[in-house]
Order: structure tokens, then sequence, then C-alpha cells
């Protein structure tokens, strides 16, 4: 079969996608990959994994109908002209009109996969906000109706969905996340030294304020202790601006890594991995970590409570609390002996709950990939 994966991001698609196209290729079937980003930018892709890519035109953090409607006119020009067998789309703009687009050129096995709620569902109260979400609560209604299936990595969306009449449960799967791959994140053992590292874009909805306010605590305690960061900044209506964590940087509280194509080496180096996430689909991060031995400190939220065993693997703490954040931060440096027996849980709930192969084979049998 020909199968047409939709994102929003081209640059992530190797990452999170990358071993379930594998998969797909070695079943025998063709991957053809749609993003906004330029062709030549993401030429890696057919170079590591097989896959042809298309460029459609998508404003990923946009509001612009306009815009959204030359989205939707691309996506079925593209479709039109390469007629898949499935289409897969995920995130909220690939999700809406992607499935709408397969739909209006025929596609009869169309397939959505929501990994988190996005800010606009989950936004304010003001006029605006609740416009814009009843608009999009529309809109995913329509997508979702043509979808055979669509997948969730947490039952807390899920309900949501159903809650509000967007999608019926019999046309819902759950996953456990994208998965992570065991063998390319193997345990390793802890440093000596106590570093914490956060992974995940500067955003606000990351928890990354919350953060570094309890890095600044701990550090005033523990002086010894490193806070790292890693990841990119973002248009994303939560962003937090690179200068914000600039000033921590020149305090000495954190130290800003950047982004990478390969978070092993900072996995290895760090003791504790932090994510004070407001809610994920399930954090492909926080997988990653866990598959290294890392104990586990994230927040009582959807996406986040289901890769943590509170007192097992880690802690949960409540989301917006740095507070409560410090206080298990300063629990791991001051109980080291428990926080490694910690990392070795995360180990074996990886290996039981969150295997790629596992998540993969539920995804492909749902779609009859598999022979």
């Amino acid at each position: 079969m020909k199968i047409l994966i939709v994102s929003s991001y081209a640059p992530e698609i190797e990452r999170f996608r990358g071993d379930m196209i594998l998969e797909m290729k070695r079943n025998g079937h063709e991957v053809i990959a749609v993003a906004p980003e330029p062709e030549k930018s993401v030429s890696y892709l057919k170079e590591r994994l097989g896959i042809e890519y298309r460029q459609v035109y998508m404003k990923r953090t946009g509001k612009n109908p306009f815009q959204d409607l030359r989205t939707l006119f691309s996506l079925v020009k593209i479709m039109g002209k390469e007629k898949p067998d499935v289409v897969l789309s995920y995130t909220i703009k690939p999700v809406i009109y992607a499935s709408l687009a397969a739909r209006f050129v025929g596609v009869k096995n169309i397939f959505a996969m929501l990994s988190g709620l996005g800010s606009i569902s989950r936004g304010g109260e003001k006029a605006q906000d609740r416009v814009l979400k009843a608009i999009v609560d529309w809109q995913y209604k329509l997508a979702l109706k043509g979808c055979s299936k669509v997948f969730f990595q947490n039952t807390d969306d899920r309900d949501f969905f159903i809650a509000k009449g967007l999608v019926r449960l019999q046309d819902t799967v759950i996953i456990n996340g994208s998965g992570v791959n065991l063998r390319e994140f193997k345990p390793q053992p802890l440093p000596k030294e106590d570093n914490f590292l956060f992974v995940g874009r500067l955003l606000k909805d990351k928890g990354i304020l919350e953060y570094l306010e309890a890095a600044s605590k701990v550090k005033h305690k523990y002086s010894s202790a490193t806070f790292g960061i890693l990841g990119p900044s973002d248009t994303n209506p939560t962003a937090v601006s690179e200068e914000v964590i600039s000033r921590f940087v020149q305090d000495g509280i954190v130290e800003y890594y950047g982004v990478t194509d390969d978070v092993r080496p900072y996995l290895q180096k760090c003791s504790v991995f932090v994510l004070p996430s407001y809610h994920e689909g399930t954090s492909r991060a926080t997988l990653e970590a866990m598959a290294t031995g890392r104990p586990i400190i994230t927040t009582d939220a959807p996406g986040c409570r289901e890769t943590v065993i509170d007192g097992l693997n880690g802690f949960l703490v409540p989301v917006g609390d740095s507070e409560s954040l410090a206080t298990k931060m300063m629990w791991m440096i001051e109980n080291r002996n428990r926080a490694e027996q910690m990392g070795k849980e995360s180990v074996l709930l990886c290996q039981e709950k969150f295997d790629v192969e596992k998540v993969n084979n539920v995804i492909l049998e749902t779609m009859g990939l598999i022979d």
C-alpha cells in the first residue's frame, strides 16, 4: 500500500515516527512524508528512512483561516496526485486538514493520531479563546467523522474528545505514546554528580518556568548541583523567550544546551530527568530518559502521569507548583541510593509498556498493515 504520513514539522518525523515508518516499509509498504519544510532541508529522510517527501503549505501556529484553506487545497492537490491508499496524520492542523482532504479525494483508510490537546483546546476563557475553541471543535468533529480510527496517547485526552462529542468511543484506540527504541536507548549508570535535565521546547506549557524557579531554590541549598535545559525555542503562543533563559544562565542557575540530533549523551550525564509539563500526549523525551535508567520527576497531568508510578520510578508533582518540584529534586540529591533504584524501575516500566515495537505493532495492526 501507499501510505501518506502528514506532519506539521518535518525535523521531528524521523525521531518520533522513524521506527514506525521503517516497520511499515519492512511490511512492504511505500511511505511518503508530508510537512511544511522545504524538501532540501529534509533530504536525510530519503537517505536514512528510504521514503519520499512532499512539501505542503502550512503555518504551524497560524490562526488565519485563509492560510488554513490554502493548506487544505495544498493537501488535496498532493493526495490527488499521489493517490494514497492510507493517510495517517498527527498534531492539530494535519489531523484536521489531512483528514478532510483525504475524505474529499476518496481515500478509504484515514487515520488520525492525537498526541496532545494543543494550546487552543486548553486555552483561556476570553471571548476570543472561546470562539477559537468552538471553531476548532467543529473542525475536529467534521474531520474525525471520516477517520477509520483515531489514536490517543492517554485516556484523559480520549475522554475529553468523547465528552465533547468530537469522536465516538468505538472509533478510538489507546497507544502508549510513540514508544521508545530500546536498542538505541539502553540503561546507563547514573553519574556521581547531581545533574538535573529538562528536555523540551521552551514553552510555558512544558513547565520551563517552574523548572527555572525550582532550580533556583535547589541551587541555593546545593550549589554543586547542575540544571540543564535542552530544547528549541518556538513560535507557539506559550513560548518562553531565550532571553528569559539567558538571565538564569548568567546567574549561574542553569545551563542551556540548545538543540541536538542525539539526546543520549545528555541523558548519560544527567542523574534525574525533570519535565513539569502541564499536559502531554505521552512525552517521548521522558520515555527516552526512562529507557536509559533515569528517575523521573514530572507532573500529575495527562500524558505525564502515565510515565511515573509515584514513589516507584520517580515522583508526580502538582502542575505549576515549583515548590513541590524543588522539594522532590532535593529529595533525589539526599536519597541517592533510592534514586538509583527508581532509575532501574524506569527501565522495567519501559520494557513492559513503552517498547516501540509493541506500540508500532498496535498501530500497524489497527491500520491493517500487517499480514
